[in-house]
């Protein structure tokens, strides 16, 4: 049995140990409590530099800068037609109303306002010259903290940018907001003790998806035009497809890491990436024609120098498009499994090839290679994380499995199996592993990734099409439904690119049909999941589109064919 501290030590003594953890308490609240005044006090800045700025310059036009795509708003800041400082400060102005409305940025670079300055007055010009760019907590910008929503990371500025960040600045990009995350990174809402929960630009009681979640709130609104994010099970895709907008996960190490705090430090079982936001696909090749450059390179070279690839991106060939509806373990809302429906015929209807694909062992790929994988200690780096805290945000049920002892574990996960099978196989993955375990775990992702790629080439595949989880759930749903990331995270376990275009909307029909909708294994979380789909008609609804390993242009020359069919049926976006 075990007995607790204070009951072990004299009166005094007890009452002592009670003294000193109310005051240590008392410090983390100042602490919070600091944090959001220097929030404010970053609001404030905005506000003050916006409105000075409206002022002295009563006749710009912000919504018309606002309105430019990024391509061309990057052409006319590049030949001079439109002064850098009118782009600067419209999307200043425009971040604040958004963060006002969704609380979705956590500090104002005021140095961005210095680099404007120093950008006028030389002249040099990059790629993304003049380009106003948000940039998620978890990434390094120098005299800042990157907080991961926790509170031991407050009053930590970074040393050094991250390298995506050093390069963005050597293309002219002006990195001018960092934006919120859930805690710990490890969920796809967006919420953490220090600067609260972000909500969704399109309906506030929906969450804006994660961890990526203040970069999806704030380009969706169109407080930034392009952003920079994560991905390790879906944290770019869940953000873009809940708010409506375009992202893209590349292969993990197409683009750099160096200064890019993660999850889960150490773990190779699932892939993350770093990858652009924005509100096309077309800006979104424009970053990675930015950021794929001699500088990423050598200020990384364990960066493979692969520059941008213009001839793939810009082929019009016909492409022979792998496709799924469902991958039998997460069963598609009916708006998801319409997106994929309609945009398969409108790219068979565009002269495209579409062959079905049957994708197989979906369960054992998320409870074996991904929970076990990211939790191969048994989650205790995890729970490390946490210690200090004073709160758990959005993952107390992993936290409460991590800290479990082996017996308990395996004895729950026996209990559980009958009656709800994935709960028990979750806990039955959260175990501490071997190193030969781990060896022998990696080598059976190698080999699945090699299996997948070898049915993807019998069918001659160039591309693929999967649904992506949609509409966006309502807040506080994630924490729920960590098992409804299937469709994501496969895809960060086999080290694909892949990226997400919104292509309809929720309709009255398909909230009709929902009515019916039981999941796979009917249980808790399907019932769950489908509460969190209900009273979405509206919302933007994406698929999901893949290629193979360093096929980054392939994937967006893909999603922007998919894109374009879908502007063309629709007028809604």
């Amino acid at each position: 049995m075990r007995v607790p501290l204070p009951a072990l030590l004299g009166g005094s003594a007890a009452l002592l140990l009670l003294l000193l953890r109310w005051r240590r308490r008392r410090g983390l609240w100042r602490k919070v409590a600091e944090a959001q005044q220097r929030q404010e006090r970053s609001l404030v800045q905005m506000e003050t530099a916006a409105q000075r700025f409206r002022e002295q310059n009563p006749s710009v036009n912000v919504v018309s800068i606002l309105s430019l795509p990024l391509p061309e708003l990057s052409k006319k800041l590049r030949d001079g037609s439109l002064p850098l400082d009118h782009v600067f400060y419209a999307y200043v102005g425009k971040a604040l109303q958004i963060t006002t409305e969704t609380n979705c940025i956590t500090e104002y670079l005021q140095e961005s306002e210095t680099q404007l300055r120093k950008a006028k007055l030389t002249g040099k010009q990059g790629l993304l010259y003049g380009v106003p760019v948000s940039i998620k907590d978890s990434i390094d910008c120098q005299g800042h903290d990157s907080t991961m929503g926790f509170i031991k990371n407050l009053n930590k500025p970074a040393a050094e940018d991250s390298v995506v960040v050093q390069v963005l600045r050597r293309q002219g990009a002006i990195p001018f907001v960092k934006t919120n995350v859930p805690q710990s990174l490890i969920s796809y809402d967006c919420k953490n003790i220090i600067f609260g929960q972000t909500r969704n630009p399109l309906l506030y009681t929906r969450t804006p998806g994660g961890s990526s979640g203040g970069e999806g709130a704030l380009v969706g609104g169109g407080g930034s035009i392009l952003g920079i994010g994560t991905d390790v099970g879906g944290s770019l895709r869940f953000p873009a497809a809940f708010c409506g907008i375009c992202a893209l996960k590349p292969t993990g190490n197409r683009l750099s890491k160096r200064g890019v705090l993660s999850g889960v430090v150490g773990q190779k079982a699932v892939a993350a990436a770093v990858g652009p936001l924005a509100k096309d696909v077309e800006s979104l090749a424009l970053c990675l024609r930015a950021l794929l450059c001699e500088d990423m390179f050598s200020l990384d070279s364990t960066v493979p120098p692969l520059p941008f690839n213009e001839e793939v991106y810009s082929s019009t060939q016909p492409l022979r498009i792998g496709y799924y509806e469902t991958d039998f373990f997460t069963m598609p809302s009916p708006a998801m499994r319409r997106a994929v429906r309609e945009t398969k015929q409108l790219l068979e209807e565009a002269g495209h090839t579409l062959v079905p694909f049957e994708l197989t062992n979906v369960d054992y790929v998320i409870f074996n290679f991904c929970v076990r994988g990211m939790f191969a200690d048994g989650g205790t780096s995890f729970i490390k994380k946490f210690n200090g805290e004073l709160e758990k945000v959005g993952v107390g049920l992993l936290i409460c499995l991590a800290k479990s002892p082996h017996w308990l574990k395996t004895l729950l996960s026996w209990i559980a199996k009958p009656f709800v099978p994935r709960f028990s196989s979750i806990i039955a993955n959260m175990r501490a592993n071997t190193v030969d375990e781990v060896w022998s775990l990696h080598h059976e992702i190698e080999d699945f990734c090699h299996q997948f790629i070898a049915q993807w080439k019998k069918l001659n595949l160039d591309v693929m099409l999967c649904p992506m989880l949609g509409p966006a759930l309502g807040i506080g749903y994630p924490g729920k439904l960590s098992v409804a990331v299937s469709y994501t995270m496969l895809y960060n376990a086999l080290d694909f690119p892949a990226g997400v275009v919104p292509v309809t909307m929720v309709t009255d029909e398909d909230e009709e049909e929902l009515k019916d909708y039981k999941g796979y294994y009917r249980d808790w979380w399907d019932r769950t999941l489908a509460k969190a789909f209900g009273g979405s008609v509206g919302m933007p609804v994406a698929v999901q589109c893949v290629a193979l390993p360093w096929q980054e242009e392939l994937c967006l020359r893909f999603m922007k064919e998919v894109e374009r069919l879908a502007l063309k049926k629709n007028s809604f976006f």
